[in-house]
């Protein structure tokens, strides 16, 4: 079976090492607030090129956390806040290696159903409730982690022929949808506030 090619940061490179490795993945997830998405999903390929060409959770881990604050902030920085992002992704890195013996893929590959996906990645830093549901999406509907009741875990970021969120973006056209989506919701708030 072929692997699933991500198409998150909208760069070739970027979208691999997010489609091969799952930590990437995850910090793309994480970082993916406050800053725009390609920035995020593009951000882990960057962070591990400035650690030397790995993105380990154990390096990570056991970083001292002023460096990988440094190595956020770096220009152009990792994220719109670099400090407190980068204590998220050691965060990160620390629960994968202590819950997860590192493989940062076992957060879903081992969940038993819906409830239990959704609690793992609600439980991880930076992942509220919406975020956790987009993530479960983006597994069932392009990475195929489809346990028992994903689709009630996910919620409307389940549901097929949406462009809500992260999950539904598979090219630089469903992109703009989503982008789309997102304006109306943003119109649609700002005309109740009025």
């Amino acid at each position: 079976m072929a692997q699933p090619k991500l198409a998150l940061s909208q760069d070739p490179a970027a979208d691999e090492l997010l489609s091969s490795d799952p930590f990437a993945l995850l910090i793309g997830m994480v970082l993916d607030q406050q800053v725009p998405l390609e920035r995020a999903f593009s951000a882990p390929l960057d962070l591990k090129e400035r650690l030397g060409g790995h993105l380990d959770p154990a390096q990570v881990a056991a970083m001292d956390p002023e460096k990988l604050a440094a190595v956020f902030a770096t220009r152009p920085a990792l994220h719109r806040f670099p400090a407190a992002n980068a204590k998220r992704v050691q965060e990160l890195a620390r629960i994968v290696v202590d819950d997860y013996d590192g493989h940062a893929a076992d957060v879903w590959l081992t969940a038993k159903n819906g409830d239990d996906l959704f609690e793992r990645i609600r439980a991880l830093p930076g992942f509220g409730e919406q975020k956790a549901r987009i993530f479960i999406g983006l597994l069932g509907k392009q990475l195929g982690v489809r346990p028992p009741g994903w689709e009630v875990a996910a919620g409307k970021f389940g549901e097929p022929g949406t462009f809500m969120s992260v999950a539904d973006i598979t090219d630089p056209a469903s992109l703009r949808r989503v982008r789309a989506y997102k304006q109306q919701l943003k119109a649609a708030a700002k005309a109740g506030e009025a």
